[in-house]
């Protein structure tokens, strides 16, 4: 079904910016921006959802078995055309001679910006950030949604927990929280691992080798519900932690607490990331905080799991209530090697709360 809400946003930034159409692309990678008002997991390598200034609505997807799906949650006009491009016509955009914007339009190739610019005889404008800004605040049925992914989330990882093995290879243990997570009705789930000592720089795929006595095995688990993302990262002992593995994740949990008992509305993004890696300064591992260690301090979540504004020391963005985000101060140390460390956090009107129940603690499993 089309979102209402997102739609009545969607027809009044129309009018804000004097734009006479507005088009949400998606193709196989990015679906969120399609997602956001036409809540259709399709199948096709592309779809596109057009609304005109006087009203029109119209869905153009590549693939017969989406056009099917689409009909059923909706009753605008639904176009099939396997050459998207060619399905761009005037009719479809309802915006000859007028300005046509679009979201996702970095994310198109040049073929289709041609077609859009032949149909509405204008060069289209990008209306990515305007669309990332309207969709960063979640409304209450997008929050409930993201509670039921986090909550998934976390049954994830008690399997995880429950699972891992010494003997056990990584695409193993991944291979079973995927069917878990599938199973109890994800559609998706991104997921990184890693196992190891102080030899492990970063998370990744899985791969072959075989999880030992001793190793740190750390995760991220991302699981989708009805299109929304929620996280979790944890870090997991096979066997008693050495006292350089609780030194690391001790450091780990301060610095994922200070930016959450930092964060509400206000505040920025670069406030957030200086919270976690001043932590790390005070226990003279600053260096580590850099883009040779890590990646972001955390980044927010919704219809795309990795959506900014990204949490760091650069980034100036003001946090608003609603907004729905992941801190994590995910990163190496040379006492243990790279660790993770964080839940799904709702800001509410003076801080925020975890959509997480799992323990925020080193886990540890007897071997």
């Amino acid at each position: 079904m089309l979102n209402q809400n997102r739609l009545g946003q969607i027809r009044a930034m129309i009018e804000d910016h004097g734009w006479d159409a507005l088009l949400l692309y998606g193709h196989s990678w990015r679906k969120d921006h399609f997602r956001s008002l036409v809540n259709l997991n399709f199948q096709g390598p592309h779809a596109v959802v057009g609304v005109s200034r006087r009203g029109d609505i119209n869905i153009l997807v590549s693939d017969p078995w989406d056009q099917e799906a689409t009909a059923a949650i909706t009753d605008a006009r639904i176009i099939l055309d396997p050459e998207v491009g060619r399905g761009l016509t005037k009719a479809f955009l309802s915006a000859a001679g007028g300005v046509c914007a679009v979201a996702g339009l970095e994310l198109m190739e040049a073929r289709f910006v041609q077609a859009i610019r032949e149909g509405s005889g204008q060069v289209p404008v990008s209306a990515t950030g305007e669309m990332e800004e309207l969709r960063r605040v979640k409304s209450a049925d997008e929050l409930e949604l993201l509670k039921k992914a986090a909550a998934l989330a976390d049954l994830g990882y008690q399997c995880f927990a429950e699972t891992v093995a010494v003997g056990m290879k990584e695409y193993e243990l991944v291979a079973e929280v995927e069917a878990f997570l599938k199973t109890n009705g994800a559609e998706d789930n991104f997921m990184l691992i890693a196992s190891g000592g102080r030899e492990v720089v970063g998370m990744k795929p899985p791969t072959e080798r075989e999880f030992q006595r001793g190793d740190s095995v750390i995760t991220e688990l991302t699981p989708q519900i009805n299109g929304y993302y929620a996280q979790i990262c944890r870090t997991l002992i096979l066997g008693t932690p050495s006292a350089e593995q609780k030194r690391s994740f001790s450091i780990f949990c301060e610095a994922q607490l200070a930016a959450q008992n930092l964060l509400k509305p206000g505040v920025k993004a670069s406030d957030l990331a200086k919270a976690q890696n001043d932590v790390f300064r005070k226990h003279g591992f600053g260096e580590y905080t850099s883009s040779q260690y890590t990646r972001v301090r955390g980044h927010c979540l919704g219809l795309y799991l990795d959506e900014d504004p990204y949490l760091l020391e650069d980034v100036h963005y003001v946090m608003k209530k609603d907004m729905v985000l992941i801190a994590h101060p995910n990163t190496y140390l040379p006492l243990a090697g790279y660790m993770v460390f964080g839940d799904t956090l709702v800001v509410t009107d003076d801080g925020c709360i975890s959509l997480n129940g799992t323990e925020k603690k080193l886990f540890e499993k007897e071997v």
